[in-house]
């Protein structure tokens, strides 16, 4: 009988984390932005069916970046956790932090586990306070490790090219149009410092609005409306005056409490790519 071949647990969470690294940056790009009256997410997502970014509860968002099946188990999850805490106890019982948490100690057990592989996806979780200091945005990578963001986050390929031009960039107080053309230039940016444009058909875009009356912040920004605010401003006095408007995420036919849809960029289940 030969002796197994031995392989260091370092080494062997090691390539675990390389393995889910690669995975993840096959994935189209996505960026959590704040603006002046909320939170607003940009993904680079050709598919309608698929969705990268989706409401989880009444001001809570979720966005992810890499293999469709399984972010969309996670976000599955998640909207399963808010409905029963919020009706088992109140509805402002269900934050971003509590969420966060438990995607948290999910991937990490995945991740430690030696019987699976590491989910390969990348996860941003955000809640939308009263004003902006009250804004709360987490990252989640594979390993189940929470990073609590400020201003701008990206994740997916080419994500630390994309950080660095955002955080070059990004102020407090942007308007929506602002935030936006700010997201889709940064997402148009290759590995080699070029640009490439990218049009409202190529975009996922969802706003956490803070302004609106109902008690659901989030909505999907669609059609001519995202059209209007990609399209830079005719003057420096500033066309975006009219931020707030956008498509209600119940227009894109859901009609139901919850977002069904989580973005992918890949019909098989594969990583977007």
């Amino acid at each position: 009988m030969t002796t197994p071949f031995y392989v260091s647990p370092q080494q062997a969470m090691a390539d675990r984390a390389e393995y889910a690294r690669k995975g993840i940056a096959r994935g189209r790009g996505l960026v959590v932005l704040q603006y002046a009256d909320g939170i607003v997410f940009v993904a680079e997502n050709p598919s309608r069916a698929l969705h990268k970014v989706s409401e989880i509860y009444d001001r809570i968002g979720f966005a992810a970046t890499g293999k469709y099946n399984e972010y969309e188990n996670l976000r599955i999850g998640g909207v399963r956790y808010a409905d029963l805490r919020g009706y088992t106890y109140d509805r402002a019982d269900v934050t971003a932090r509590g969420l966060a948490n438990v995607y948290a100690q999910t991937l990490g057990t995945i991740f430690s586990s030696a019987g699976e592989k590491p989910y390969e996806v990348e996860l941003i979780v955000a809640e939308v306070g009263d004003a902006p200091e009250d804004d709360q945005i987490y990252r989640l990578p594979h390993d189940g490790s929470i990073i609590d963001e400020h201003g701008s986050v990206a994740v997916g390929g080419n994500a630390d090219q994309i950080s660095a031009y955002l955080d070059q960039r990004h102020e407090d107080g942007m308007t929506l149009g602002a935030a936006l053309r700010l997201a889709v230039q940064a997402l148009g940016r290759d590995g080699n410092g070029g640009e490439r444009p990218l049009t409202g058909d190529q975009l996922e875009v969802a706003v956490l609005d803070r302004t609106r009356p109902q008690r659901r912040k989030f909505k999907r920004v669609l059609g001519r409306r995202l059209a209007e605010l990609l399209e830079p401003p005719a003057d420096s006095a500033g066309s975006d005056a009219e931020e707030p408007g956008a498509e209600d995420s119940g227009a894109d036919g859901s009609g139901g409490k919850k977002d069904t849809g989580a973005k992918g960029g890949d019909a098989k289940g594969g990583t977007d790519d």
